[in-house]
């Protein structure tokens, strides 16, 4: 009889696009999730797995949380669907609102910025936040250039693709991308910030430049983090241009860098945010919110045909699950939480045990961390840490890579992880890293190798 796995990755292969689902040949990876709760996931056979991916850092209040479960229920039950643009739902309207006294209405009084409110636009999956995004800074100046970054991740639309920047995403697409995005480098310390603002300096007087576009922390670029002065770096470009600051947080929201944003660990107020993610715990569902008068300005009244929507925007369910998880992040105090533990955390990766031959590099804000490994050459240690990875799975705790050439692991638990569950993960790593066996260079190619 076939195991119940075997018939997954057998229907898998037979019926879903090749380039989806990677099944290593020797049963390695992936495993095939069953349920998940809290900080945990079970596979089909019943095995119990840490989650420090938080599902690609959906689950911030933790997989399956009860109030956000219930709230999606209730609202199955009563209208599980509405129309997008045309007759609303309160929810709706409730959870814009919320999202306005989230971001910038908390924002101007944080940063002293005067009275500003925020409006949005509602999507499905944050690669169409950032497009709603980058229509709106078309609409609001006029230009269509927009700045963006080395490492830069924003999603796989064909709007998005022009402003993502790793060529494994982009490169067999080229010749249908308007090409509007131009790419600068990610700074990594302060010295890299003066010929970085000559660069953009140099893009805004040279092309019709409507818009800078940044994470503040890059996830998929490699756990990113830039020196303090940056946004406001940015920010004060954008003033000065006339152009629009557009900040990602569609994986760094909801607390997981230890702020509400990330942007306010600099206290830098962008002029419209991208969020996604942990914005409803676990339903698609994502906002692009502007300030009000940017909003009103790009945007004309509608008239009964909206320029911008779609079959499911502001999905009821989707909105209530938000407005839920919202509420348990507050409850919970989950962004205080993230900076206490992201304190201990970072001090914990710093200490890794070294290997000869191999250079460890840790990096960690609030709970997004990530350990990036280098050969003695220099070169990316791809190998290394995919065994890395695989090897975790085996210890029963899920990790992934990240980075261009996918030679960081990154930790991005649940926001409801402990003190005790970070440290088991953290001895876990160091077990592995002082493994001979595990470090042995693998010989052929694999999951994500280098492409």
């Amino acid at each position: 009889m076939k195991r119940p796995v075997n018939e997954v990755f057998d229907l898998l292969r037979r019926y879903e696009s090749r380039n989806v689902t990677f099944i290593e040949p020797d049963g390695s990876w992936p495993i095939v999730w069953k349920r998940a709760k809290g900080v945990h996931v079970w596979d089909e056979a019943g095995r119990r797995y840490l989650d420090l991916t938080a599902a690609f850092g959906v689950a911030a209040a933790g997989h399956a949380n009860p109030r956000v479960v219930l709230a999606g229920q209730r609202q199955m039950g009563e209208l599980l669907h509405a129309m997008g643009d045309v007759h609303p739902h309160r929810l709706k309207a409730e959870l814009a609102r919320e999202l306005s006294r989230l971001t910038f209405e908390r924002w101007s009084g944080d940063f002293g910025a005067g009275a500003v409110s925020g409006k949005t636009l509602f999507c499905n999956s944050g690669f169409e936040a950032v497009e709603a995004a980058l229509k709106t800074g078309m609409l609001a100046t006029g230009r269509s250039g927009v700045v963006a970054f080395h490492g830069a991740y924003h999603g796989l639309g064909y709007g998005a693709l022009n402003v993502t920047h790793r060529s494994h995403f982009r490169g067999h697409f080229v010749e249908q991308l308007g090409g509007f995005g131009c790419f600068v480098p990610f700074p990594r310390s302060s010295e890299d910030l003066p010929p970085i603002e000559v660069q953009i300096k140099r893009l805004l007087r040279s092309k019709r430049i409507g818009a800078i576009l940044v994470e503040p922390v890059q996830g998929r670029g490699g756990v990113n983090i830039p020196p303090v002065k940056f946004l406001p770096m940015l920010r004060k470009l954008c003033d000065e241009a006339k152009a629009l600051l557009i900040v990602d947080e569609v994986f760094t929201g909801f607390g997981r860098t230890g702020k509400w944003f990330a942007c306010e660990h600099s206290g830098t107020m962008p002029d419209i945010v991208c969020l996604g993610k942990a914005l409803t715990g676990g339903f698609p569902l994502a906002a692009c919110v502007g300030t009000a008068e940017i909003m009103d300005h790009a945007w004309p009244q509608s008239t009964g045909e909206a320029i911008h929507t779609s079959t499911y925007l502001g999905h009821p369910v989707g909105c209530a699950m938000a407005l839920a998880q919202i509420k348990e992040i507050r409850r919970l105090k989950l962004p205080e939480r993230s900076a206490r533990l992201g304190r201990w955390l970072g001090d914990e990766l710093s200490r890794l045990p070294s290997r000869k031959g191999i250079r460890l590099e840790s990096r960690c804000l609030g709970l997004m961390a990530g350990v990036e490994l280098t050969t003695k050459n220099g070169e990316a240690g791809t190998a290394l840490s995919l065994k890395l990875m695989k090897e975790m799975l085996r210890k029963g705790i899920l990790v992934l890579p990240e980075g261009e050439h996918s030679n960081v692991i990154s930790l991005i638990p649940p926001l409801t992880v402990t003190r005790v569950q970070l440290a088991k993960a953290a001895e876990a790593l160091a077990e592995s890293l002082s493994d001979p066996a595990c470090l042995a260079q693998s010989g052929g190619k694999g999951w994500l190798d280098p492409q």
